[in-house]
């Protein structure tokens, strides 16, 4: 039998040399990791919905009764409640297994070794993660800064680059909050390369460009019901697509890549958008008491945010030892450590009590 080394020899050469994805640690793991009960664990470090999904998602996965049979490969049903939510024709739409599947099918769609994914951080980092998973080179055009986009250099490097085949644009952008304006991306779709907009945390900011592709044909409109209907667990996203792409996106998607739990806790969330919609309005309220608390602390530089959480910049203490004393007590955040986010944290808006606490444990240190 050949050595354990000639196998490891098998494994592509780019996936043995990428850095893996972080993911956030598992709720259970790290209540057990701090000795803390569950449910006295403040979680503000994954953008999740303090308020959880509509009481009619518990009672549709209750009654339903198709478990054991595979779910419908097209998420007709989904697809055409979707269409009356974005008021998009149905035929524009493709579910899938979260937002996540989606930036990977599209990557996979139009980036062939050699190809290049322009890159804009910070920002999510699946973007670079699906990329590279996919053997497609990445240009890093790093964000101004007050983290808008540098509109200028990506017209000058697409103009010049005849490789680049797509651009990823968050907005509201993950981790600052930020928007695209409609100058800026205007800009961008008259760029010879297809426009990913991710608008994962719009309806805590509002003015989608969802309809926008039926104008442009080479602009992709990503959604996610994680954070808004707050569905994270069940990961469900959706994709708004010119009819040229979509025919061929629809080759290489798994067939029944939404589960029926999935599909039916969305389209339940579809049938009582009005009482998500005063979830959504209840985090703005209380995005907006944040951070004008956070500005109170002398230690805290928040910058102004138009999704569910609020990155702010750490004057005068360590960053890490700021997320492990409040871990300590329960409280969690998101920590930054990379050249563009030196000594950050990222706070996810919770209900009014979560922030009390958050507010009183900060005003402490």
């Amino acid at each position: 039998m050949p050595p354990k080394t000639e196998y490891k020899n098998l494994i592509r050469p780019d996936i043995a040399d990428m850095a893996p994805y972080t993911p956030i640690v598992p709720f259970d793991v790290l209540s057990q990791r701090l000795g803390i009960p569950a449910g006295d664990i403040i979680k503000l470090d994954a953008n999740e919905n303090p308020y959880g999904p509509s009481a009619r998602v518990y009672q549709a996965l209750a009654n339903e009764t198709y478990y054991h049979i595979y779910p419908d490969p097209d998420s007709s049903s989904l697809r055409q409640a979707l269409s009356q939510y974005i008021g998009v024709d149905a035929t524009h739409i493709v579910a899938g297994h979260g937002a996540d599947e989606l930036i990977d099918l599209v990557i996979r769609l139009f980036v062939a070794h050699s190809d290049v994914v322009v890159n804009c951080p910070p920002t999510f980092g699946m973007y670079r993660f699906d990329t590279e998973l996919n053997g497609g080179k990445i240009i890093d055009l790093e964000r101004k800064e007050d983290f808008s986009l540098d509109t200028e250099s990506v017209v000058d490097l697409a103009t010049n680059n005849k490789n680049i085949k797509l651009i990823f644009i968050s907005s509201p952008n993950n981790p600052d909050g930020g928007i695209l304006d409609d100058t800026c991306l205007r800009h961008l779709l008259q760029l010879p390369l297809i426009v990913v907009l991710d608008e994962a945390y719009i309806e805590f900011s509002g003015g989608s460009r969802a309809n926008w592709v039926l104008e442009h044909e080479n602009l992709i409109v990503l959604r996610t019901f994680s954070k808004w209907a707050g569905l994270a667990g069940l990961r469900v996203g959706y994709g708004i697509f010119p009819h040229w792409i979509l025919s061929h996106l629809l080759k290489i998607k798994q067939p029944y890549n939404v589960n029926v739990a999935g599909a039916t806790a969305a389209l339940a969330s579809l049938s009582d958008v009005s009482q998500l919609q005063e979830n959504v309005r209840k985090i703005v309220a209380e995005r907006g008491r944040l951070y004008a608390a956070l500005q109170a602390f002398d230690f805290l530089e928040p910058y102004p945010s138009e999704a569910n959480f609020i990155l702010s910049r750490v004057i005068g203490k360590d960053a890490a030892v700021l997320k492990t004393t409040l871990a300590e007590r329960g409280i969690l955040i998101r920590y930054f450590d990379t050249p563009r986010l030196q000594n950050h944290v990222r706070v996810s808006v919770g209900t009014p009590t979560q922030t009390s606490v958050l507010l009183e444990a900060l005003s402490t240190l």
